[in-house]
């Protein structure tokens, strides 16, 4: 990809907003990166991968340590 080539949305057709943790179940957004994407340029849409990319890591850690349901998720688990 090249510098003016469009950031690709994570979006995998998922969408389910948690209402404990506030984030999109499928691409790990939230409601409004969601909203914002189609006019964010791209250093904004890295700006949001980075975070989708963090709250990921923290899944990992959490499955990890044995807590993997989504009861256990909840905004404070991802800092919102």
């Amino acid at each position: 990809m090249n510098a003016s080539s469009p950031v690709p949305s994570p979006c995998i057709n998922i969408c389910d907003i948690d209402p404990r943790t506030g984030l999109c179940v499928g691409c790990l957004r939230t409601g409004h990166e969601i909203t914002v994407w189609m006019s964010a340029d791209n250093n904004l849409r890295r700006t949001i991968l980075r975070r989708v990319e963090k709250r990921r890591a923290v899944l990992a850690r959490q499955e990890a340590s044995g807590r993997r349901g989504r009861r256990d998720r909840t905004r404070e688990t991802f800092g919102l």
